[in-house]
């Protein structure tokens, strides 16, 4: 028997275990950090499976032939073992790395979605703006409205007053008219005694003159 060779089947042994339970372990952690760390720590251990393999090939052709026969039988089997081994540590990344991907895609859609509600916001933003804008030109446009009718009501007030002068004034215009018409009237009615007088006067020296002429020429 050879104890080199005896030496590698032992600790190969060991490893396959080892990988066998980390394999185990790996198929049962959530995917993330953990994962990736189990999977890199069995990639490590299938290298050093690897190693140990070559190490039992060359040592197993190294041996007498009958001795060859048996123990490059017992590497095929380990041979079997590690590509077995192999196979569900690759399946085990494959899974993670689909996982990986999905988780990828997952986010890449989310910041679609975030680019896409960030875009709305934005647009949001930008037709809120502009609606306050209106909203602001439209006070503005009120204010400036209700100043011009304020300045049009105070012109206005102005020319009513202006108005109630005037009228007041007519209205003194119209008093001192009807006091001249009515002096005017009252000195034409003392005229109008004052021709009656008159004439009552001159008819009465007339008379007091024919008389006077009647009575000498009688005597």
């Amino acid at each position: 028997m050879s104890e080199v060779f005896e030496g590698y089947e032992r600790q190969y042994c060991e490893l396959s275990v080892n990988l066998s339970r980390k394999c185990t372990s790996a198929s049962t952690l959530p995917d993330g950090a953990q994962r990736n760390q189990q999977l890199a720590e069995l990639n490590a251990t299938l290298d050093e499976a690897d190693v140990l393999i070559r190490k039992m090939d060359l040592e197993a052709r190294s041996l007498q032939p009958s001795l060859k026969v048996t123990f490059l039988a017992k590497l095929r089997e380990y041979k079997a073992d590690l590509n077995k081994l192999k196979k569900e540590v690759k399946k085990l990344a494959l899974a993670n790395s689909n996982q990986a991907s999905q988780e990828d895609l997952l986010e890449a859609g989310a910041y679609a979605a975030s680019t896409n509600q960030r875009e709305r916001l934005s647009m949001s933003t930008e037709r809120l703006d502009r609606s306050t804008d209106r909203v602001r030109e439209s006070r503005r446009t009120a204010l400036e409205t209700e100043e011009l009718g304020i300045s049009i009501l105070e012109d206005l007030h102005q020319q009513r007053e202006t108005l109630l002068s005037s009228h007041i004034k007519l209205h003194g215009v119209d008093d001192a008219i009807d006091k001249s018409k009515k002096i005017l009237s009252s000195m034409s009615k003392r005229m109008s005694r004052n021709k009656w007088i008159v004439g009552a006067v001159i008819g009465v020296l007339v008379l007091a003159i024919i008389f006077i002429l009647y009575f000498k020429l009688s005597h």
